[in-house]
């Protein structure tokens, strides 16, 4: 990946897709005070470079599918290898190598039982090279997900009330229950790689006319089914130091802890999860120093936190269901 510093401009870019993935240029730069142009051409530098990227990302807490946060401990030498399998499988969101490369976490979102039960109960134990797996089942999220991560953050408020995409004209009842057939998994697998695949590409993938894909995204957008993301690595933000923390917290307080994760800038997933562990969090921060305060400050002042284990991130080997160049 090119090493690429990121200007005013290019924040204010990217946290204005992080607002709307799909925002056309055009408005983007009425927003920012620049031409459309200037726009297009910031955007293709960044995502040419491998910096930028957005994807349409399937909410299966909305569509009740199953998310895990698995952790495995590898022999020494196989680290890099276990995490690179796992990252081809279809349905890995993340895979991260961790503390000296013997550990790995990873995401995974089953849509049945039967899914769930292939790689935890049949592939996993399998390899001799995996001495150890846990597995945590999210229960409920506090951070991540459509909201973004705050660290993106660099338009005015007046800004990013602008670029918020435009009501729909039906709306959709949210507790509705809404079926995908295939040509949605379709349309859904392609916005998974690039989540600004125009509309008639879309049209020719799904086999619908452009007003169906229109009207059809946007009804998956607006019942929380589908949102659009931004996938940047935290370094050419001046993120440097990241980690991945499993916290013990008292029943009661659960819930009042994972909240006030979720006003912090630095976390940017934050869930509650089975296991004694049963808060699950992903930080990022400016450097090593920077970690430190936030775990013995931030972290340090929630009492109800019992018990918290902190596992450094090494190397990010798939982020936002792409796996990444080693």
């Amino acid at each position: 990946m090119e090493t690429v510093t990121l200007d005013r401009l290019d924040r204010c870019l990217v946290h204005a897709l992080q607002i709307d993935g799909r925002a056309p240029f055009s408005k983007i730069g009425d927003v920012l005070g620049v031409s459309e142009n200037t726009i297009a051409r910031r955007y293709r530098r960044l995502r040419s470079a491998g910096i930028l990227r957005v994807v349409g990302v399937v909410d299966g807490f909305r569509l009740d599918y199953v998310s895990w946060a698995i952790r495995l401990r590898c022999t020494p030498d196989a680290g890099s290898a276990v995490a690179a399998a796992l990252a081809r499988r279809n349905d890995t969101a993340w895979v991260s190598l961790l503390s000296g490369g013997t550990e790995i976490a990873c995401g995974t979102l089953a849509r049945t039982p039967a899914e769930r039960d292939v790689l935890l109960l049949e592939k996993l134990p399998r390899s001799r090279q995996v001495v150890g797996v846990t597995a945590h089942r999210m229960l409920h999220r506090f951070a991540g997900g459509p909201a973004g991560w705050a660290g993106l953050r660099a338009l005015s408020a007046e800004q990013a009330a602008a670029l918020q995409p435009p009501p729909p004209a039906d709306p959709v009842v949210l507790d509705e229950t809404i079926q995908l057939d295939a040509a949605d998994h379709a349309l859904l697998e392609s916005l998974s790689k690039d989540g600004r695949t125009p509309h008639t590409d879309l049209a020719v993938i799904t086999g619908w006319s452009e007003s169906t894909v229109r009207r059809r995204m946007a009804h998956l957008r607006q019942a929380g089914i589908l949102y659009f993301d931004v996938d940047i690595p935290p370094e050419p933000l001046g993120f440097h130091a990241e980690a991945w923390l499993w916290m013990s917290v008292k029943p009661a307080k659960l819930a009042a802890v994972g909240e006030a994760l979720a006003r912090h800038p630095e976390v940017t997933v934050a869930a509650a999860t089975t296991g004694p562990a049963n808060l699950f969090a992903g930080v990022t921060c400016r450097d090593s120093h920077d970690l430190y305060r936030y775990l013995t400050e931030r972290i340090g002042s929630l009492k109800a936190v019992r018990h918290v284990e902190t596992a450094p991130l090494i190397r990010t080997v798939k982020r936002a269901g792409a796996i990444l160049p080693t």
